[in-house]
């Protein structure tokens, strides 16, 4: 796929992608259509693992789990960082949502949420919320406009108990 621009919009449809996640099993392989038809699902791009901001969001979302869970939703969270250190940093910081990576930054940039490179990491994504629903049309997207920018979950939950038409 081209490298976009802008991030997408409510109303596109979700790319599918391919990525690994690292279990107590090994590795394993998530596509976001085979969630689709079964729940909603939800999105997290986070720049970058062991930094303050990632762990507070990444910790909320997790804290939150069983309400999303209420509402028919997965909860993914998506980085460039290998899956053996989102492992490490998930398990050092109580994080229990699914961490997906994306060590080459296609779905990053699939998304629109490629970050200008900073401090000398490339690939790394912009803060930003993909709420998709059982059809894969995205319902909601937030993106930070600063790699410091923390989302607000209630206009996530919102999006989530809406009926699913679209």
């Amino acid at each position: 796929m081209m490298k976009r621009i802008a991030p997408l919009q409510e109303m596109d449809r979700a790319p599918d992608f391919v990525l690994k996640t690292k279990t107590a099993e090994g590795l394993k392989d998530i596509r976001l259509w085979d969630n689709l038809r079964k729940k909603q699902t939800i999105l997290l791009f986070f720049p970058m693992a062991f930094t303050s901001g990632c762990t507070k969001e990444l910790c909320a979302a997790s804290e939150d789990y069983s309400q999303y869970a209420k509402l028919d939703a997965d909860v993914y969270g998506i980085s460039a960082d290998n899956p053996f250190a989102q492992e490490a940093w998930a398990k050092a910081s109580n994080i229990t949502i699914t961490l997906l990576s994306d060590m080459g930054s296609k779905v990053i940039e699939d998304y629109g949420v490629l970050a200008p490179s900073r401090f000398g990491f490339p690939g790394v994504a912009m803060r930003s919320v993909f709420v998709i629903n059982k059809i894969g049309t995205i319902v909601y997207r937030w993106v930070g406009k600063e790699l410091s920018d923390l989302p607000d979950f209630e206009p996530v939950k919102q999006a989530l108990g809406r009926p699913q038409f679209l």
